[in-house]
């Protein structure tokens, strides 16, 4: 019995031995320190200006933290106005692959004036790569990079003071040239009898464009005259001193017996060439309904949707008419919405 025990006690070892020499060791893949991030810049000074809104204005290399093994990173580029220690700053996601981050003149005038920056004032940006293993864990930051740039205004306006205002520049209708590029453009309602008019820089007649030959304009020319009265789509090129005027196919008005004119009469919206929406300030009772029509007529008209309506959106088919709240005067704007126009954002706000 003694050598039977310990027969069994020498193959239990034997195998205790022979199970620990087969036991694989752990392997642990453990973030290090690795390579810092860097960033780099085209330029520390981008030109920006009007004339150039197109051109490349800064391009923007990064390469990511390296943490010592192949692993996938999330890649940020992370913009602050100077002085404020990152706090706050827009941040760019860069695809894996791509870390190289373009921007053209308007498009980085565009992110310095949503940044608050003034305009026509030098400002400073800091820029940094932010690298990470995931949303939250093993976040690392490049050097950082300053940038000096002058924003500009990019949106410019001109006026158009004349007869059918009044000829007074500081309450004239504007035109507008969304990218400062000298080609100002808007929609004005000229009056009968009233047609005359000239362009100002400014709303003040220190410096007025006038009629020449054809549809040339020039600081000394005469006064303007519209082709007739109504509301004619106006373009002026103050590169080439030029101005022209063509009908405008569409406008809107308001109908019913909300309003003043009941519905056999039309009362016309402006068209404001700053927001770009017709809009009208007008009084309304609440014993009426009205709609808004196309060119006077019924062919194309909106009201709120039977179906699906958003308390934002009118509909040009299958739509009730736009019921008033209250007696008052109301500040009524309307935007066709998309290529066919089925549809128009509208607010109704009592005054």
């Amino acid at each position: 019995m003694k050598k039977l025990t310990t027969k069994l006690l020498a193959f239990s070892c034997l195998a205790l031995l022979a199970l620990a020499s087969c036991k694989k060791d752990e392997v642990r893949t453990v973030a290090q320190t690795g390579t810092p991030g860097s960033l780099t810049t085209s330029t520390t000074s981008p030109a920006l200006s009007k004339a150039n809104l197109t051109e490349n204005a800064i391009t923007i290399t990064g390469t990511p933290q390296a943490y010592g093994y192949s692993a996938a990173t999330i890649n940020t580029l992370q913009i602050a106005v100077k002085g404020t220690s990152f706090a706050a700053p827009r941040e760019v996601s860069l695809t894996a692959g791509a870390l190289t981050k373009s921007y053209t003149v308007q498009d980085f005038n565009n992110l310095l004036l949503s940044m608050n920056l003034a305009t026509g004032v030098p400002s400073q940006l800091e820029m940094r790569l932010k690298t990470s293993l995931s949303t939250i864990a093993g976040i690392e930051y490049s050097n950082v990079v300053t940038v000096t740039a002058t924003p500009f205004a990019l949106v410019a306006y001109i006026y158009v003071p004349g007869a059918y205002q009044g000829w007074n520049p500081a309450t004239a209708d504007s035109l507008q040239s969304a990218t400062g590029n000298g080609v100002y453009t808007g929609i004005i309602n000229y009056l009968p009898g009233k047609l005359d008019f000239k362009i100002t820089p400014e709303k003040k007649w220190d410096v007025a464009y006038g009629k020449t030959s054809g549809n040339g304009i020039s600081t000394s020319g005469d006064d303007i005259t519209a082709p007739g009265a109504g509301q004619y789509f106006v373009t002026v090129d103050l590169n080439l001193n030029t101005i022209t005027m063509v009908p405008v196919d569409a406008y809107y008005s308001l109908i019913g017996d909300a309003t003043a004119g009941g519905w056999g009469s039309d009362t016309d919206m402006k068209f404001n060439n700053g927001t770009r929406v017709w809009e009208i300030t007008i009084p309304l009772v609440s014993t009426g309904k009205f709609k808004v029509r196309k060119n006077h007529d019924w062919g194309t008209s909106y009201g709120v949707p039977k179906t699906g309506a958003d308390g934002a959106t009118l509909a040009s088919s299958d739509s009730n008419d736009i019921p008033v709240a209250a007696d008052g005067t109301y500040h009524f704007t309307f935007a066709p919405i998309g290529t066919d126009n089925a549809k128009a954002a509208y607010t109704l706000v009592k005054q």
